[in-house]
């Protein structure tokens, strides 16, 4: 059994009978987490699973610009984080089709309403920096999160891969390296320094 269907299997064991199962899955940035969440989700249940991303809830480059925050888009400081709570309370709370944002990165926007969680999901799988962050407010998820985990993965891979999808997405080498530099690797430092224990650690 490959590792990913192994943890789909821990998943769904840990699960039992519950109506609704939440997941965090946290890691820095270029870590997999997306690839992880998606790769959860064709395994889970058909129907019954939702992806959340964290990412969903930047603030828009208008509000980072008037907030002298834009030159540090993607720290925990450049997140809605009462809003992102707040929908994970409603989560947990099995409320009816709930409205969840999802980030496009290719347009460095968030899509208001772009997915639905119904009644009948099961399992919500929420991937995201800092949801094992230990700091205030980051810490007031903790009791939202049914199983935790971790993606960790060598700081050379993650630069590597940062390399690749910010040449993806059009930056030269110069630029890629001055935004890992300046962004990138601090986001990943704060993430690996200060998280709380998670139930499960994957590479």
């Amino acid at each position: 059994m490959s590792e990913i269907a192994h943890l789909a299997a821990t998943i769904f064991k840990r699960a039992g009978k519950a109506k609704r199962f939440i997941v965090a899955i946290a890691g820095p940035p270029g870590s997999g987490k997306s690839t992880l969440s998606a790769g959860l989700h064709d395994l889970l249940p058909e129907g019954a699973v939702e992806v959340v991303p964290m990412d969903g809830f930047h603030y828009d480059d208008i509000v980072l610009n008037a907030r002298g925050l834009r030159a540090r888009k993607g720290a925990p400081e450049t997140f809605d984080f009462a809003g992102f709570e707040t929908l994970m309370k409603r989560i947990r709370a099995g409320e009816p089709d709930i409205a969840i944002p999802v980030f496009d990165r290719s347009m460095e926007l968030s899509r208001a309403a772009a997915a639905i969680v119904g009644t009948e999901t099961k399992f919500i799988l929420v991937e995201g920096n800092y949801l094992l962050l230990d700091e205030e407010p980051w810490s007031r998820l903790a009791p939202l999160f049914d199983f935790s985990i971790f993606v960790d993965v060598p700081r050379n891979e993650l630069e590597r891969r940062l390399m690749e999808r910010w040449h993806g997405h059009g930056r030269s080498d110069e630029e890629a390296r001055a935004w890992i530099a300046s962004n990138d690797m601090p986001n990943i430092e704060r993430v690996l320094a200060r998280r709380r224990a998670a139930d499960l650690i994957i590479g």
